[in-house]
């Protein structure tokens, strides 16, 4: 089956946005079905989004991204973005009477309002315009579907994460002078992470900070006692994770935070508060501490047991979670515009299976 998925976020993007989509497209096309990812790598011209110039976006997409599905004619059509890709995918869909689905990653009510005094409400209302005529929005988290349900959402379904246990693993640590404990934060450097949360704690031993972003310069003038080693990739990205002791994760507002997974397989218990993501993505006391009080749950986490850790983590493969996203596509041609019988629901799930 030929499988379309639009999205603003993708390469030569970092952030679990992207990981989640490329894992999903390489384990469909695993299953044999044929995937097109529709970006705006995809030959558009582009322009950076502000405060985030290594973010581009397309600039007036619709007509070369219409062209682009008309002659791809997808049986399945996600749109995964509420940036101009996807709006562009959704008024194709639209003006075609396609069915499609979408997906939540990014709490952007949350991420506008720390940024702008833009009134969450105000976002909500333009999200839940954007998703309305989709026939599910899938979501990766119980939380987060119950937030968005709170918020007047409707047609929400939950699609979860995995992680590669094969690259992030523990005896892929590399070796580190850095006095122990080493407390470890991977991620996007970005005022709605939270970052002074963490590097601000009075703990002993070393903070280690792995990513990039356009608050990087301020935190090391801040922060100048915490090691910011920039972005880091594949193996490179394990060996650093692998070889802290406990992972810190500040954020208040990610979705889910697929970080915390990496982490967990390299056998590190993760600090973090009592929010969504942490609250579905941790076993409080086994594979992580989640407190208000960070320090505390800090230290509290350096004491739980790293086989445990990674023994969770060994039950989440992208395999199971890919199937969980197909199993929830639907057929994309409506019967007054297709001239050849669609694949039938419980086809398509029997050849993902």
């Amino acid at each position: 089956m030929r499988i379309a998925i639009c999205t603003d976020a993708w390469s030569p993007q970092v952030n679990g946005v992207v990981t989640t989509l490329a894992r999903t497209s390489e384990q469909l096309r695993d299953f044999g079905h044929e995937v097109e990812v529709f970006s705006p790598a995809s030959g558009f011209l582009t322009f950076p989004l502000p405060g985030y110039p290594e973010i581009r976006l397309p600039l007036f997409p619709g007509r070369r991204l219409s062209r682009l599905l008309d002659r791809f004619n997808p049986d399945h059509l996600h749109i995964a973005t509420e940036g101009p890709t996807g709006m562009a995918a959704r008024a194709w869909c639209l003006r075609r009477g396609r069915r499609f689905t979408t997906s939540y990653h990014t709490q952007f009510p949350e991420y506008l309002r720390a940024r702008l005094p833009v009134p969450e409400h105000w976002t909500y209302g333009l999200l839940r315009w954007f998703h309305g005529p989709a026939s599910t929005t899938m979501v990766p988290t119980p939380h987060m579907r119950d937030r968005l349900a709170a918020q007047g959402f409707t047609h929400l379904s939950l699609w979860g994460r995995g992680v590669d246990t094969a690259l992030f693993a523990p005896e892929r640590a590399r070796a580190s002078t850095l006095p122990r404990p080493v407390w470890v934060y991977t991620g996007r450097l970005a005022v709605e992470k939270n970052l002074p949360a963490f590097l601000a704690l009075d703990l002993p031993g070393s903070k280690l900070v792995i990513g990039d972003g356009p608050a990087r310069s301020d935190l090391q003038r801040r922060f100048p006692d915490a090691h910011f080693v920039g972005y880091q990739f594949g193996e490179a990205l394990a060996s650093w994770m692998a070889a802290g002791d406990v992972f810190v994760f500040p954020s208040r507002t990610d979705t889910f935070g697929l970080v915390m997974l990496e982490a967990m397989a390299c056998g590190l218990p993760v600090a973090a508060f009592p929010v969504t993501g942490p609250l579905d993505v941790l076993q409080d006391g086994v594979t992580g501490i989640m407190r208000e009080d960070l320090r505390e749950a800090c230290l509290a986490a350096l004491t739980l047991d790293r086989q445990a850790v990674r023994h969770h983590a060994l039950q989440l493969d992208w395999a199971s979670a890919a199937r969980t996203f197909a199993r929830q596509l639907v057929p994309a041609a409506s019967a007054s515009t297709s001239s050849a019988p669609a694949l039938s629901t419980t086809a398509f799930r029997e050849r993902t299976s």
